[in-house]
C-alpha cells in the first residue's frame, strides 16, 4: 500500500514548521524539514540575501522527493515542510513513489512579514519574502492538496487542514 506524505507550504514565515508539527504528531507521523535538505551552498545564498534560483533549487527538491521514496518504501507515512513555490517544484515532489498532498498555508505579505520580524535563528532574512511571494504559484483545482489562511490559531488551521484532507488522529494515510 502506498504511503502518503504531507508537504506543509508556503512562503518562509507562514508557519510551516508550526503547522508540520501538528499534523505530526496528532497523526503519528514523521516530520522532516526540508530546509535540512539544502545544500551549504543554498543556505550561503539565502543567508547572504540572494534568492535561490530554479537550478539551485532542483537539487534541493530532489533530495526531498527521494528522501519521501525511502519512507514509502518503508511504509511510512511522513510530513515534510517546504516551501514548494511553484507548479513545477510540487510535480517534482508528486515523483515521489507516495501519494504526495499538500497543504497551502496561505497568508497576507502584512502578516507573513510581522512573523518573519520576530523570528530569529533563521538563515532565511525578511528581505526574501518579495521574491518568494513573486515566485508564489498558489495551489491549482488539479493539485491534490487544501488551502488553509494562516490568520487563525494553529490549532485551528490544523484542525482545518485535517477535516480537509479527510484525515483523523492516528488515520491511515488512505483515510
Amino acid at each position: 500500500m502506498t504511503t502518503t506524505c504531507l508537504v506543509v507550504m508556503g512562503v518562509s514565515g507562514a508557519g510551516k514548521t508550526t503547522i508540520a508539527r501538528m499534523l505530526a504528531d496528532r497523526l503519528g507521523w514523521r516530520m522532516a524539514e526540508a530546509d535540512e535538505f539544502h545544500p551549504p551552498a543554498n543556505i550561503a545564498k539565502m543567508t547572504a540575501g540572494t534568492p535561490l534560483t530554479d537550478a539551485d533549487r532542483a537539487p534541493w527538491l530532489r533530495a526531498i522527493r527521494d528522501w519521501v521514496s525511502e519512507r514509502d518504501a518503508e511504509g511510512e507515512n511522513v510530513v515534510v515542510t517546504c516551501s514548494a513555490l511553484k507548479r513545477a517544484y510540487r510535480d517534482l515532489l508528486r515523483q515521489a513513489t507516495a501519494r504526495v498532498r499538500f497543504v497551502y498555508l496561505r497568508g497576507t505579505t502584512e502578516i507573513v512579514g510581522s512573523r518573519l520580524a520576530d523570528r530569529s535563528g533563521h538563515f532565511m532574512p525578511p528581505s526574501l519574502l518579495g521574491s518568494q511571494f513573486g515566485d508564489l504559484e498558489p495551489l491549482a483545482p488539479d493539485e491534490d492538496g487544501v488551502t488553509v489562511d494562516i490568520g487563525d490559531t494553529p490549532e485551528h488551521i490544523t484542525d482545518t487542514a485535517l477535516v480537509a484532507l479527510g484525515l483523523r488522529n492516528g488515520a491511515s494515510a488512505g483515510a
